[in-house]
This record gives structure tokens, sequence and C-alpha cells, in this order.
């Protein structure tokens, strides 16, 4: 069985950012396959199978985020033992993948793991969010600038900017800019729900992966990602932003969701306390091992 699949969804990118992110998922040692699929109206990127030993899949049209990745997870299912989601403008180093395997290998009790994530400059991404409800997204999307710093307290709880970024945490809302998850899943869970043609997509699928295990912030590891909140200044992608809320909210509740609230009480404590000397040597996989959850955890989660 391959170790890790991979999928990278591309839309008239740049070329040498997209080679970045191919570059950076094959430099890892351990048994790999990476699909790209290309959901520009030309298969212009088709050049890049005379340079990678990729699978590129051509769609002709813009299908959407998360129905390009499924045609990737689909294929992966039964054949990797986890399944990275990846964003075009993202890079990281040769020893990342296999510092994540290794995290999952000891910790069979984690579905999805995502590393720390670094603006180019080096500055943190809060890319760690509680499950939103209607008033999160509203104030982050809409509320004007200068009314934004009587907010500000309510802001940055819902990124979790109060918590320390350099420890390992439970986290119910995991970015889909990069999503290490444990392929076995899929057919437990679901693939990304296509509804979502952008935005969303991320947080629905991590949600439902968090209902049937871990979903763990792992800062030992980390990426660079070329985030530019493109929604906040395309009125088109606005407009899409607003429909997969509409979507989103339509299917977990709007006001009334028993289970964001259980899931963003646990938050406070939900610091993930496990030796990590084991696993933090990246030279080769490890042997699956399952650790204890700490008991507060454990009843935690088990109320969901």
């Amino acid at each position: 069985m391959t170790d890790i699949t991979g999928s990278i969804v591309i839309y008239n990118n740049k070329l040498n950012e997209v080679k970045k992110a191919i570059e950076s998922f094959l430099n890892c040692s351990l048994l790999k396959k990476l699909y790209i699929i290309d959901n520009s109206e030309t298969d212009a990127f088709r050049i890049l199978l005379d340079m990678y030993n990729i699978e590129y899949i051509h769609t002709g049209k813009n299908i959407g985020y998360g129905a390009g990745h499924n045609i990737a997870i689909n294929k992966s299912i039964g054949v990797s033992k986890y399944h990275l989601v990846l964003n075009p403008d993202i890079h990281f180093n040769a020893n990342t993948l296999t510092g994540l395997f290794n995290f999952m290998e000891y910790n069979m009790d984690v579905g999805l793991v995502m590393p720390k994530v670094l603006y180019q400059d080096g500055e943190l991404q809060y890319l760690c969010k509680k499950l939103p409800s209607p008033a999160d997204l509203f104030a982050r999307r809409f509320i004007p600038g200068p009314i934004k710093p009587f907010l500000q307290n309510f802001l940055e709880s819902y990124e979790l900017k109060g918590k320390d970024f350099n420890s390992m945490m439970l986290v119910p809302n995991l970015s889909g800019c990069f999503m290490f998850i444990r392929t076995k899943l899929f057919p437990i869970v679901g693939t990304f729900d296509e509804r979502f043609f952008l935005y969303l997509e991320d947080t629905d699928l991590c949600r439902r992966i968090n209902e049937n295990s871990l979903t763990v912030y792992y800062p030992l590891e980390q990426i660079t990602h070329s985030y530019n909140k493109a929604s906040y200044r395309n009125f088109k992608l606005l407009l899409c932003h607003l429909k997969s809320s509409v979507i989103y909210f339509n299917k977990w509740g709007w006001f009334n969701d028993k289970r964001r609230e259980l899931a963003n009480e646990i938050i406070p404590n939900n610091v993930f306390s496990r030796d990590i000397t084991k696993w933090v040597n990246k030279s080769q996989p490890v042997k699956n091992q399952v650790f204890d959850h700490q008991p507060q955890m454990e009843a935690s989660l088990n109320e969901r």
C-alpha cells in the first residue's frame, strides 16, 4: 500500500507556484502518488507530466475545489494510508510529510492533522478556528473596519488567538489548505460535499472527521502558505462565500447547533498532551502505536 497520496486542484494558477507545491510533495522519501486536478479551461498544465511523476487529470471546466479533490480521494481509497489535500500555493521542506506520517502512525485515534502555517514572511497564520456560527462569519466579513476594534475579543476568540500555537491542540475546524487525512475514514465520513463550490467545504469535512476521530493541530511541522483572502477583493467570490455559508448553516443549523456548541466548549482545555519525543525523529516511518487520551478529554469527546 502507498504511504501517502496527495491532490492539488488548480485553476489558472501560476506555473512556478504549482511546481513548488509539487516538488514539496515529491521530495518526501515515503511511497507516494500525486494527482493534479486541473479545472482550467485549457490543458496547458499538461506540461507538468514532462517534469514530474504525477497523474494529471484535466476536467475542462471549473467543477469546484471539493469536487476536484474528490476525484483524487476516490482513487486513493484502498490505495494509500493517508491522503493530503494540498493547495497549489503551499511549499514545505522534505521532512514535513514524514514527520506528519510518523505522528499519525503513533496516534491511530487521530483522523486529520494540520501543521503550523506561516506567511511568506514567517508570520503565523491563524487557521485553527472554532466551528462557525452565523455571527462569526458575518462579523469577519461584513462589519466595517472602524467598528472591528470594538469586536476584537469576539473575532480573536473565533480564530483561537488566545491559544498557544506552539502547542499541539485539538481543533474542530482546521483549514483546507493542508489536510493530512487518514484515508480509511473517507468511506465512513464521506468526501467533500460537492454542493460547496468554494469555501466552507473544508469546515464541513473537518467537522465530519472530528465527529469520528481526533482533529489535531501539530506545530512541530510547518508549511508556508501564500494566503491572499481573494473573496475580500472579488465580488463574484464574495457571492460564492455567501452561498456556501447558506449551504453550511442549512446543513448543520443556524442558531440551534448543539454539536457546534459542544465542540467549541472543549477547546479551552484541548491541549493535546502526549509524549512527543517518540515521533520527532523523521528519518524512518515508525511502528503503529495507540496512546490513551487524557481522561478529561476522553469524557468530553465521548459526549458527542
